[in-house]
């Protein structure tokens, strides 16, 4: 796929036009960049300082972008694209500058539920069997109703033949606030980004059975986000954030960095919890039992953080199949309108960055391959389980 047209005709040249951002971020592991690039302050050398805003959920960082509270934020990718389609909310253009993260999220259920799954997979039983021994409708929590959550958790159910829309109830609830619930007895599985999986597991009140690279592995998480019109007037301000944020992804990667991170996501501003569930989960090595369970990354020498569209239009195929939208044809050209790669490309080369190969596929859970050249129309439309 080729490169998005450039946002703006406006010269590169210059200082950034805004020197001062307001970044929002959600309570979770995956703002680890955020974090580093403020504390480490990355963005001295690119002209910026960065203000971080801790928001209590993602309908309040969507509110805040949209209002010109927040100049850019630490997102989910499938609200970006939701905001872009009106969906939950007014109808504007945004911007995916970069991936902050892939894989990292996981799946969640109650002890009970749990342990039924348990047992029926002994006897070569399914997940709609182990949920029938509820004896009533399930409850399933996810984050946001496009969010990357909600899509993970339907496309795991339905991949094992329950029907998200029909077979459960689901809620969306903010990210911090899943435990509590699960421990209430409200939910009876959920769907969020650690380390609110770990937490569950140590307060002994749920077990992780699936993780999301096992769903779509290496697959695209928290973007770095912002409107199109922030782009359009600060551009030089837009390329020296995503050149920040790169600094701060390649030095997570460094030797130790994780651990140092979990302490610093731990203090009462960012995470607020024992930096010990924080670092069990961010750092995971590849498991040899189950090689489609991954590690969150977070630049792997640049190849987390393109913006790959198609990955983003893989979105829009789940909004339809979802019945959140209706069935159209130009999805590519929409991702690729809100996944700024020029800019991307941009900001890489300044900091040296390597821009990765953009011909990927994945095979997903159920079989299915997506990729750069997938066709969305059709792949949208081919599932047994729809609306």
């Amino acid at each position: 796929m080729n490169p998005a047209t450039p946002v703006t005709a406006a010269p590169f040249a210059g200082p950034p036009e805004k020197t001062h951002l307001r970044l929002g971020f959600v309570a979770l592991s995956d703002a680890a960049p955020l974090i580093a690039a403020k504390l480490l302050e990355f963005g001295h050398a690119h002209g910026l300082t960065l203000e971080l805003c801790r928001q209590p959920s993602w309908a309040a960082v969507r509110d805040k972008l949209l209002s010109g509270d927040l100049d850019a934020a630490h997102t989910l990718y499938g609200l970006v694209y939701g905001v872009q389609l009106g969906l939950g909310g007014p109808r504007t253009d945004m911007a995916v500058l970069m991936v902050l993260n892939r894989n990292g999220q996981a799946i969640t259920l109650s002890n009970r539920l749990a342990d039924a799954l348990a047992k029926h997979r002994t006897s070569g039983g399914t997940l709609r069997e182990a949920l029938a021994t509820l004896g009533r409708k399930p409850v399933f929590a996810h984050t946001f109703p496009t969010g990357t959550h909600a899509m993970w958790l339907y496309y795991w159910l339905a991949a094992q033949g329950v029907d998200p829309l029909r077979d459960i109830d689901s809620v969306a609830i903010p990210p911090p606030q899943m435990v509590a619930a699960l421990a209430e007895d409200r939910l009876d599985g959920l769907c969020v980004g650690e380390p609110w999986n770990a937490m569950a597991e140590a307060h002994g009140v749920g077990r992780t059975i699936a993780d999301s690279s096992e769903i779509w592995p290496e697959h695209p998480d928290k973007v770095l986000a912002c409107r199109r019109d922030f782009v359009d007037a600060h551009p030089r301000t837009t390329r020296a954030l995503v050149q920040t944020m790169l600094e701060a992804c390649r030095w997570l990667d460094g030797a130790g960095h994780r651990d140092e991170i979990a302490r610093w996501l731990a203090r009462p501003d960012y995470i607020g919890i024992d930096e010990t569930l924080i670092a069990a989960r961010l750092g995971d090595p590849l498991d040899p039992v189950n090689p489609r369970r991954l590690p969150m990354r977070f630049f792997d020498d640049g190849a987390v953080n393109y913006p790959h569209p198609f990955e983003g239009a893989w979105f829009f195929t789940q909004f339809e199949r979802w019945g959140i939208v209706d069935a159209r044809n130009d999805y590519e050209a929409i991702a690729a309108s809100i996944n700024q790669t020029q800019l991307y490309r941009e900001a890489a080369a300044r900091v040296n960055v390597a821009v990765p190969r953009e011909d990927v596929t994945r095979e997903l859970i159920d079989g299915e391959v997506w990729g750069s050249g997938s066709p969305s129309a059709a792949y949208a439309r081919r599932f047994a389980i729809r609306r």
